[in-house]
C-alpha cells in the first residue's frame, strides 16, 4: 500500500486504514460481497432509511476497535503491533458468514450453522490464501487468545460490535433512542486483572448503552411488521424448497439454487459451499421474489409479492400466548377466504415469540472499575433501579394473518 486508505463513514467521518494486511482483506471477494448483504434484514419495510449494509458495520467495528487499542495503550495495557493486527482482522472478519437479509435468513441455507460458524470458515480459507497470518485474529474471533480482555473486544456485553451497530442503525432507522456515545465509552475502558472494564466515571454511559439496547429491539430489530416480513421470507425459501422438490420449475439465480436443491448441514458443508455461499447475497432473493410473484403455485405468489409490493399481514402482540381456539378460529376464516387446504395454512397464518434481554450478567457481565480499584459488575455498581430489570427476559408473542383485500 503506497498511500492512506480512507472511508467517508456518515457516522465518523473519514476512517484511515494503514494496516496492508487489513485493506487486502477488505478487497477480498469474500468481503465485498458483505456490500449487498442488509445490516438490518427488512426493517426498511418499517424504516425506510435502513438500507445501510454489513460493509458498513465492519468498517465501522475496525475504526471503534482502533480507538479501543489507542485509548488502552494511552493507559499503559501493552498491545504488541501483531495484537493490534489480529484485533482489527478479527472484528473486521467477524459478520463474514451473515447470508442475504443477514439474521432473518439465519440457518436457512446451511441447517445447524450459524453465521458465526460460517465466519470462522471463511477465516480459514483466508489464513491459508494469506500465509497464515490470520492465526492469531481467528484464535480472539473463538475466544482463545490468552489475553481475555482482547477476546472481549470481539464479543462480549460491552464490544466494538455492539457499540457500531446500536449507533448506526439508530442512526439509519432513525430512532433517536438508539444513539449512544461510542467513543466516550471507549475512552473510559480499562483493563483489570485481564478483563474489559469501565472506569467509575462511566457509569452513567453504561446505563445509556443497556437501555439503548433494549429500546432498539423493542422499537426496531423486534418491531412487529419486520417480524412479519422476516417471518414470510422464511416461509418462502421453505415453500421454493417444497415445490423443488415436488418436480416444480422455480426459477433463480444459479447460485441460489444450489441452496435451495441440497439440503446442506455442517457435516456435508464442503469447500465448494462455501465458494458458492461466498456469491450468495440479497439480490438473489430478490431476484426470486421478483419472478415469484406471477408464479403458478398460489402460496408463493402470495408471499413473494408480499414482500415485493408491502402488502404485509396484520400482526397482533400479546403479553400472553395466544389461545389455540383463537388461532383455530382465524385459520378456519383465512381457509374459507382463499381456498386452501390446513396445510398450506401453516404459511399465511402463523404465531410465534420474541424475546429481549437487554444486558445479562452470565458468563461476563459489563465491569466497572472503582477508584479503589476493584471491580464490580454494573448492576451492583449503578444507583439506578430497574438495572435488575433488564438483567429478565422479556418475552412477546405475535399471530400473523392476511388483512382484509390482501
Amino acid at each position: 500500500m503506497k498511500k492512506l486508505k480512507l472511508f467517508n463513514d456518515p457516522i465518523y467521518g473519514f476512517i484511515t486504514v494503514k494496516n496492508p494486511l487489513v485493506f487486502q482483506v477488505i478487497e477480498h471477494p469474500y468481503f465485498q460481497r458483505l456490500r449487498r448483504i442488509s445490516q438490518m434484514g427488512l426493517s426498511y419495510l418499517v424504516y425506510p432509511g435502513a438500507h445501510h449494509t454489513r460493509f458498513h458495520h465492519v468498517i465501522g467495528c475496525t475504526f471503534l476497535m482502533q480507538k479501543a487499542i489507542e485509548t488502552l495503550r494511552l493507559k499503559e495495557v501493552d498491545i504488541s503491533p501483531e495484537e493490534e493486527e489480529a484485533l482489527l482482522l478479527a472484528i473486521l472478519m467477524h459478520d463474514l458468514g451473515h447470508g442475504p437479509f443477514s439474521h432473518a435468513l439465519e440457518g436457512c441455507f446451511v441447517q445447524s450453522m450459524g453465521h458465526e460458524e460460517l465466519s470462522l470458515k471463511f477465516m480459514e480459507s483466508l489464513n491459508e490464501q494469506f500465509d497464515k497470518r490470520l492465526e492469531m485474529a481467528m484464535a480472539m474471533f473463538k475466544g482463545e487468545y490468552p489475553r481475555q480482555f482482547m477476546n472481549q473486544l470481539i464479543s462480549s456485553q460491552l464490544d466494538m460490535d455492539r457499540l457500531d451497530y446500536l449507533k448506526r442503525d439508530s442512526f439509519y432507522s432513525g430512532v433517536a433512542e438508539g444513539n449512544l456515545n461510542a467513543e466516550r465509552l471507549i475512552s473510559m475502558l480499562c483493563v483489570r486483572n485481564d478483563q474489559l472494564a469501565i472506569e467509575e466515571k462511566g457509569i452513567y454511559s453504561v446505563e445509556k448503552f443497556i437501555m439503548a439496547r433494549r429500546f432498539m429491539y423493542w422499537q426496531v430489530y423486534l418491531h412487529k411488521t419486520g417480524l412479519a416480513a422476516e417471518n414470510i421470507l422464511v416461509k418462502i425459501v421453505k415453500r421454493s424448497r417444497e415445490l423443488i422438490r415436488a418436480g416444480k420449475e422455480v426459477p433463480m439465480t444459479p447460485v441460489l439454487g444450489v441452496f435451495m436443491k441440497n439440503e446442506l448441514t455442517s457435516e456435508s458443508f464442503e469447500e465448494k459451499y462455501l465458494e458458492a455461499y461466498a456469491k450468495l447475497d440479497d439480490t438473489d432473493l430478490i431476484h426470486g421474489m421478483k419472478a415469484w410473484c406471477n408464479h403458478e403455485d398460489f402460496i408463493l405468489s402470495y408471499l413473494s409479492r408480499s414482500i415485493v409490493n408491502r402488502r404485509l399481514p396484520k400482526v397482533v402482540m400479546s403479553d400472553k400466548p395466544f389461545k389455540r381456539d383463537e388461532i383455530d378460529h382465524i385459520r378456519k376464516k383465512i381457509g374459507t377466504r382463499f381456498g386452501i387446504d390446513k396445510t398450506e395454512l401453516d404459511y399465511l397464518v402463523y404465531s410465534g415469540e420474541v424475546s429481549n434481554l437487554a444486558y445479562k450478567t452470565e458468563p461476563t457481565g459489563i465491569r466497572i472499575a472503582l477508584k479503589k480499584g476493584e471491580t464490580i459488575d454494573i448492576k451492583d455498581a449503578s444507583a439506578y433501579a430497574g438495572i435488575d430489570g433488564l438483567n429478565q427476559k422479556t418475552t412477546r408473542y405475535f399471530l400473523c394473518y392476511p388483512k382484509k383485500g390482501t
